[in-house]
């Protein structure tokens, strides 16, 4: 077989470790009902809310996430995308971590993981700015790719690893792509106004541009006093196609990723191959 059922979960995240991953627990449990095989959850699945908090407990959420994430991979069956979590950095000061994805396998292997490169520091407007390089350290620059063995695949998949603001740079999944890419990964945490502006946009020229799937878990709603996101978890075909769209409320997008689909595009619009810079 060259196909496989995609699970992008959208969770509605909170400033609670222990109710956050018993929902992510959960919907995993419901996307594997659903014969999903890889699962992604998205950016902060452990933790949402104010980001001088989340950095005190760094090491706790961490910890819950390296211990739950191999286990309930085991426990399906399946590969688990753990989004982005916070990772303690050493030697910094003021504190800071890394915001970190990992793929872990269904022996409970983690594959690969990836610390974000581009933090998130903007400004929409007076109420709504963020400044993610205060708390977060970014990640070592270059590409991140893992191999994955996929239940019911004949053969090795590729993947792509990054986190929500990452999309903004296209650089990054080309690099990704030109490392035998087949799967571009996107868990986010993205804000209403820019995900209404954008999100849709980017997922699907990152799709196109590289000839890759795109597999984009997402949060979605308020989350603790006042943070807003946009949700619309996605799966998008490397035609530009949103194959599955969670809408904003929680929930997931699930759709087969086939691996034909990517060779015979490549085929017929071999624009990788026809890259001059």
């Amino acid at each position: 077989m060259s196909s496989f059922k995609a699970a992008a979960l959208q969770l509605n995240s909170q400033p609670s470790l222990e109710v956050n991953l018993s929902n992510a627990y959960n919907a995993i449990r419901r996307a594997v009902e659903q014969d999903a095989v890889f699962i992604g959850l998205p950016e902060n699945f452990a933790f949402l809310g104010d980001d001088l908090e989340k950095q005190r407990r760094a090491g706790d959420i961490n910890a819950a996430v390296m211990e739950s994430i191999p286990q309930w991979a085991k426990e399906f069956g399946v590969h688990l995308l753990a989004g982005g979590f916070p990772v303690p950095a050493s030697n910094e000061t003021p504190a800071k971590s890394y915001n970190r994805s990992i793929l872990v396998g269904p022996d409970g292997t983690i594959l690969q993981q990836y610390d974000k490169i581009h933090l998130f520091d903007i400004s929409l407007s007076r109420p709504e700015s963020y400044k993610e390089s205060e708390t977060v350290k970014p990640g070592a620059l270059g590409g991140v790719v893992a191999e994955a063995t996929i239940r019911g695949v004949e053969q090795k998949v590729r993947i792509g690893l990054s986190i929500c603001y990452d999309i903004r740079f296209p650089e990054l999944y080309r690099l990704q792509s030109s490392q035998g890419a087949d799967i571009l990964t996107i868990p986010a945490a993205f804000t209403r106004p820019t995900g209404k502006a954008h999100w849709e946009i980017l997922l699907r020229a990152r799709a196109i541009e590289n000839s890759c799937y795109v597999i984009a878990p997402a949060q979605t709603g308020t989350h603790g006093l006042s943070r807003k996101t946009y949700g619309r978890s996605m799966i998008i075909d490397p035609w530009g196609r949103i194959l599955s769209d969670a809408g904003e409320k929680p929930g997931m997008a699930l759709a087969e990723i086939n691996l034909d689909d990517i060779k015979d595009i490549r085929q017929k619009l071999p624009a990788l191959s026809h890259r001059k810079l």
